[in-house]
């Protein structure tokens, strides 16, 4: 028999809280806005890149009530930012109702490669050749961001852009230790493939958290 706090886990009325914090949005289309962040433990992709590997765990992040979370949330910020790890892993449904109650506008950012709960106001999908996105979540994104290591992540990015909806929009963004030798590979396609925007991490380049 499962015990009562694994019983709300698996409803999504608790959630394996790594962090909370108000920030500066550093990527992709909302960079630059005030944003309050929920990071949620919980990862299987493994990318040998992830600069979160502490969230990966989630037994490492107490299961934390919903109300809880929405409540500190609604104190910094009408705009958050659900992320992870990997948030899709869990049921975002009562988490994101209870947020809109309070009116906020809810994001999320997610490699796309569990089913698609909660209520979102933007999806910024960032898709891993580890475990691809599935059809649904492709179909309501936003924002498609694809981070760029190598020269066969160009490839990669084609073929997720093939799979999202005709107002999505498309973004590069650079692994950040591959930076100084990557970005000049994203100017020059963007510029021969200008459906494509460049997205910096520029919350690092600012030095905020």
């Amino acid at each position: 028999m499962k015990n009562e706090t694994q019983i709300l886990v698996d409803k999504g009325e608790m959630l394996p809280l790594m962090e909370q914090f108000y920030t500066i949005q550093g990527e992709g289309y909302h960079k630059g806005t005030a944003a309050y962040f929920i990071r949620v433990g919980g990862c299987d992709i493994g990318c040998h890149w992830c600069d979160v590997k502490e969230s990966w765990n989630a037994e490492l992040h107490p299961p934390t009530h919903i109300e809880k979370i929405a409540l500190e949330a609604q104190k910094y910020s009408d705009t958050i930012v659900i992320t992870g790890g990997e948030p899709l892993m869990w049921n975002m449904t009562p988490l994101t109702e209870r947020l809109k109650e309070l009116n906020m506008k809810i994001h999320i950012e997610t490699s796309g490669a569990y089913d698609l709960t909660g209520v979102w106001d933007w999806i910024c999908l960032s898709p891993k050749k580890l475990k691809l996105p599935t059809k649904e979540v492709c179909q309501k994104a936003n924002e498609l961001k694809v981070i760029v290591y190598n020269k066969d992540d160009f490839r990669f990015a084609e073929e997720q852009a093939a799979k999202v909806n005709k107002n999505c929009v498309l973004y590069l963004q650079p692994e950040w230790s591959k930076r100084d030798k990557v970005i000049p590979l994203i100017v020059d396609y963007v510029m021969a493939h200008p459906k494509w925007k460049v997205s910096l991490q520029t919350h690092k380049y600012l030095n905020i958290p």
